[in-house]
């Protein structure tokens, strides 16, 4: 999410650049680039929060008006963009969860090989049906 929303406000600040003729220094975008940063770190769980976000950094750093005429281009794509960038989130939270759990000795490597396989399905049915049987004779 940072990356794109890094991408996003230099490619509208340099559309602005055409539009008006005001250039903006590297250290300028440089700064813009460090606010997305820090702003940037909360967008990951929720949806098109990075509108949001590019909308407020482009706000303060273009001139009057542009910020949201910027933004506005960049709707179309961000749709598609908002897809990839929750599959990697997602993605990344699931490997984290592995990674965690084999740190603490929890993984359970024998279920994971057979996960989604046709014995998954017969152990899951099998825990059930004792799980049931438990269930019936506590009354």
């Amino acid at each position: 999410t940072t990356l794109y929303l890094a991408r996003a406000s230099v490619f509208v600040a340099r559309a602005a650049e055409a539009a008006t003729g005001q250039q903006m220094s590297f250290s300028r975008q440089l700064v813009m680039m460090l606010t997305l940063m820090v702003t940037s770190k909360g967008v990951a769980g929720a949806p098109r929060a990075a509108r949001v976000i590019l909308l407020a950094t482009l706000n303060n750093f273009l001139p009057n008006g542009l910020g949201p005429v910027g933004v506005a281009v960049i709707f179309g794509v961000d749709e598609l963009m908002d897809m990839g960038r929750t599959s990697v989130n997602v993605l990344g939270n699931c490997l984290a969860t592995v990674v965690v759990a084999r740190w603490e000795g929890e993984f359970d490597d024998k279920r994971a090989r057979v996960f989604g396989t046709p014995e998954e399905a017969r152990l899951d049915l099998r825990a059930g049906e004792i799980a049931f049987a438990d269930a019936v004779a506590k009354g």
